[in-house]
């Protein structure tokens, strides 16, 4: 779904709804991509950047086009414009700050009052940035709904394509389906500590073992 005023492709593209709390960093992660920043288009009757994000699979090439709410979503709750005919989506929160993924919820449930059993992915941000507030044992939410979990670094690009491969095969069917080329990203604005990754990865893992808590308030206290 392009905007009016912008240019369509003949190779399989996917409208994407990017959501989540002001500052997550939505609009970081989504200009890592240099076409998308290089083409973006806005509409200011709905407040709405649109980035055609593209990516090289071992089927063809795919377009991803990124909504992004430009700020919007500080004004209480998003259009159904912005949503509408949403075909996946991305929900972030930034693991510094803990409303923001306490506010998940609410965002989920906004997504889904307009786009019924499309593939989203959670996404927590920011993993470059030493004090973290959201653990990743905190992490609940997507087990409850069934939604895939990455953790990422917009600015630094770290697990920049993984949400992207992982909606990918959701929206073909096809598991197999790879990158068999790497995005044109912007270069790291900061270095990310991949061995805190590699442990926060591990506490994910083992977190998936455990039983799911009654109420995800009970981690805040």
């Amino acid at each position: 779904m392009a905007l009016p005023n912008q240019q369509t492709v003949d190779y399989p593209s996917f409208k994407l709804v990017i959501v989540g709390d002001g500052g997550t960093g939505k609009t970081t992660f989504v200009k890592r991509h240099m076409t998308g920043e290089f083409e973006k288009k806005y509409e200011p009757t709905i407040g709405v950047e649109v980035h055609p994000l593209d990516f090289f699979t071992n089927c063809g090439k795919i377009r991803f086009y990124c909504w992004d709410t430009a700020g919007q979503e500080k004004f209480g709750g998003l259009r159904d414009g912005y949503y509408i005919h949403g075909q996946c989506a991305i929900i972030m929160f930034d693991v510094t700050a803990r409303l923001t993924y306490k506010n998940v919820p609410t965002w989920h449930k906004d997504l889904c009052r307009v786009c019924e059993n499309i593939p989203i992915v959670l996404c927590g941000n920011k993993v470059d940035v030493k004090n973290r507030q959201v653990k990743a044992k905190m992490v609940t939410f997507h087990r409850k709904k069934n939604l895939q979990y990455y953790e990422i670094s917009a600015k630094s690009n770290y697990n920049f394509e993984k949400p992207f491969i992982y909606l990918a095969r959701k929206l073909s069917g096809n598991p197999d389906l790879q990158f068999v080329e790497s995005p044109a990203l912007a270069p790291p604005e900061v270095p990310i500590d991949l061995a805190a990754c590699q442990r926060y990865e591990a506490e994910i893992a083992a977190a998936a073992e455990q039983p799911l808590p009654d109420d995800d308030d009970d981690i805040f206290d």
